[in-house]
Formats: C-alpha cells, structure tokens, sequence
C-alpha cells in the first residue's frame, strides 16, 4: 500500500474528533513549563505521552465516568489525568482539563449535564 493510501485508511479509521477546550490548553501548557524548569526536555516527553494518549481517544473514547458525563483518562508515566465527555451523537472528544492527580477534583469545574 502506498503511502497516501495508507493515510487515508488511517484517516477512515479515526471514530472521534478530539477538541481541547482553552482551559485543558493552559493546564498542557502549565505542565510544560513546569516540567521544563525540572529538566530540559522533561516538558516535551510530557506532551509526546499526552498526545499518544489523546490519539488513543479519536479510536476509543470509552474509558470510565468519573463524574456523570466525565470521563478520566490517566497518563502513565506523569501524574496527571485527561478529563473529558464523549459527545457520541457529533462523534467528538471534548478535553475539559488535564489535571495533576494531587490536586483535589473539586478546584475545577465540570461541565454539567
């Protein structure tokens, strides 16, 4: 198979379209930069863990309700969580907040419904 083939096969075997709200944008970019103050590039392995994680919801968004109609997803190698709602009807993910597993849920607020 050729490689614009391949894309395209890819392209039809996506189920979901992932939207990161501005909140969970700032909590990525809080994260980065707090990781890269650590270490140099520490920030940047973050973000690749993130983002295999929010590919991993454009095939599979299903994981378990935390919260009503919110969802938790935990990355493995850092401390933190992805919240977000499947909107199945419109075929979309949408990322409330990627939030720091020590801190309390009850600082930020959940979408209702």
């Amino acid at each position: 198979m050729e490689r614009g083939a391949q894309a395209d096969q890819v392209q039809k075997e996506v189920n979901f379209e992932v939207i990161i709200l501005p909140t969970a944008l700032q909590d990525v970019q809080d994260a980065v930069d707090y990781y890269d103050e650590q270490s140099i590039g520490l920030g940047e392995k973050f973000e690749a863990e993130l983002n295999e994680f929010l590919i991993a919801l454009e095939f599979n968004p299903f994981f378990q309700n935390r919260y009503e109609t919110v969802r938790c997803l935990p990355l493995k190698k850092f401390p933190f969580m992805v919240h977000f709602s499947v909107m199945e009807e419109d075929r979309r993910v949408l990322v409330h907040a990627v939030f720091h597993t020590s801190l309390s849920p009850k600082s930020w607020k959940r979408p209702k419904g």
